[in-house]
């Protein structure tokens, strides 16, 4: 799948998740699970949650044509996040090194990627 973001894009591998696998996400998987991409038949507002997620992630959310409308960077055990736009798809990519090339493309060259500290929307 392609996520477009300022005329360029980058293509990322997501395993499409079912109406199950959507309320579980990346709980109680590990940092080297794959890319998750929940899809939605209409344009949505939903929350998220990190809660029994062991490792950071990049949450990404896009409209019904994969253009990146936010991102944030997502630390363990958070109650609730809470997108600011309404999306169409939603792609969570664990923070680990066959995803570098990804993250780097949406956050750019920061220090400290292996500690999320980072927050943008």
């Amino acid at each position: 799948m392609k996520l477009y973001y300022d005329k360029k894009y980058v293509e990322v591998q997501v395993k499409k998740l079912s109406f199950l696998g959507r309320a579980t996400g990346l709980m109680f998987k590990t940092p080297s699970t794959e890319n998750l991409l929940f899809d939605f038949s209409r344009d949505s507002k939903a929350s998220i949650t990190s809660w029994f997620v062991f490792f950071p992630f990049l949450a990404v959310w896009l409209d019904d044509k994969n253009n990146i409308l936010e991102w944030k960077l997502v630390d363990p055990f958070v109650f609730r996040i809470v997108p600011r736009n309404l999306f169409r798809r939603l792609v969570e990519i664990p923070i680990n090194k066959n995803n570098e090339k990804i993250i780097k493309f949406i956050v750019g060259k920061r220090k400290g990627l292996n500690r999320p500290m980072i927050r943008n929307s």
